[in-house]
């Protein structure tokens, strides 16, 4: 692992050699190891606005997924996995700390946290898998709707580019841009160039590899038992139930036998009410 530069007064800046791809990633705070793997198109500096909030008690992690912003791969005509990115967790985890460590996944990062519990038993104490994009929890209709919706907003990217994906991916989330209620002094978050690029990423690679991915419901059961990771599965207190990333929530609690944990917000409740989710973040995890 090498550290680079201080990004603010109390957050480091690292980066860190895995197989196919160097990593960027920040800590920042002190107490236990809290792994943040953010939604879409989200870099570390995604949940700017949520961090301040938790460094009082936990050492939080924030880093650029392998093909986005600053985590660069050696060959980027090579299909990223799931499995590359749960690898890619494991190995961040492993150069901060010995013990299990907390995580907290949205939409995106809940997908790969899941994988994480199956590939490496041990690895998580705690994951919060807030409304994961995986068909694979769905059965029968609605997974096939799943994997129909993101093949579909890859065919409005491919033909128009992100004016025509940004509508079909608000369709899909359950998003109304000019309704969205937000908490107050939040860092902007334009759509800069390297934004659009991590945007064309995640709809043409990412996408792809949640659709392809074959871990299954039972599968990840087993592993959370066999390796004693607790996880919990958490839904946006506004997402509308038709949205299949909550569906997918609701189903991974009904495999665990458990009720999901609801969250200030929908979908990107965890950007919108950065405030209010990191309180939700300590009571679940125990801060």
């Amino acid at each position: 692992m090498t550290t680079t530069t201080a990004a603010t007064a109390t957050a480091t800046v690292h980066t860190l050699s895995v197989p196919g791809a160097t990593l960027h990633f920040r800590t920042e705070g002190r107490g236990p190891v809290l792994l943040l793997s953010q939604s879409g198109e989200g870099d570390a500096d995604r949940t700017v606005d949520l961090v301040p909030h938790l460094t009082d008690t936990f050492t939080v992690v924030t880093y650029d997924r392998r093909g986005l912003s600053r985590s660069t791969l050696d060959d980027p005509a090579r299909p990223v996995t799931m499995a590359d990115h749960a690898d890619d967790v494991a190995r961040l985890l492993a150069e901060l700390t010995d013990r299990p460590a907390l995580m907290a996944g949205f939409s995106m990062g809940a997908a790969i946290g899941l994988q994480t519990v199956v590939r490496h038993p041990g690895v998580l104490h705690t994951l919060i898998a807030h409304e994961p994009v995986m068909p694979n929890l769905l059965s029968g209709a609605e997974r096939g709707e799943h994997v129909a919706e993101l093949t579909a907003i890859q065919g409005a990217y491919a033909g128009g580019g992100l004016t025509a994906a940004f509508p079909a991916i608000a369709r899909h989330l359950g998003i109304d841009p000019a309704h969205d209620e937000t908490e107050g002094g939040l860092t902007p978050q334009p759509l800069t160039p390297r934004r659009a690029a991590n945007f064309a990423f995640f709809i043409g690679t990412e996408f792809t590899a949640v659709t392809a991915d074959d871990l299954g419901p039972a599968q990840l059961v087993r592993a959370a038992a066999h390796s004693g990771t607790r996880i919990v599965a958490a839904t946006g207190r506004t997402t509308r139930p038709s949205v299949h990333t909550y569906r997918c929530a609701l189903a991974l609690a009904g495999r665990l036998g458990t009720e999901p944990v609801r969250f200030p917000g929908g979908h990107n409740g965890n950007t919108a009410f950065p405030r209010a989710t990191a309180q939700v973040l300590k009571d679940v995890l125990g801060g």
